[in-house]
């Protein structure tokens, strides 16, 4: 059975999981249409498709960095983490939107399969 992909666009995920935009960084993105969720940034550096939304609870510095160099633009941060002001800074200087959820990362992710966002794998 072949599965229906959505396009969302930023608001309509952080509605779908209860999240809050606290940095958006790229407003112009039309939509996403998959997410990766990781912890380890060395499997995100792995990555290579486009509109893909990172959920992660490493909330640092890091994460806003490998997000840059893997060419991801939207970072959900899960188990209620929190963008720091740097982070938030330098995501906007980069173009990433950012989303803060208080839901766990199996809990958010299996919202957002279930609303039509499709895995990287």
């Amino acid at each position: 059975m072949e599965r229906r992909c959505l396009i969302m666009d930023l608001q309509q995920m952080a509605n779908i999981i209860d999240g809050r935009v606290v940095a958006n960084g790229n407003e112009s993105r039309t939509g996403y249409n998959t997410a990766f969720a990781s912890d380890l940034m060395s499997d995100v550096l792995t990555l290579d498709q486009e509109n893909v939304v990172l959920i992660t609870g490493l909330a640092t510095l890091q994460t806003i960095r490998t997000a840059e160099m893997a060419d991801i633009n939207c970072i959900i941060f899960v188990r209620n983490k929190k963008a720091s002001p740097e982070m938030i800074s330098l995501a906007r200087e980069s173009g990433i939107n950012i989303v803060e959820c208080r839901y766990t990362m199996f809990r958010a992710s299996g919202l957002l399969y279930q609303a039509g966002l499709n895995p990287v794998y």
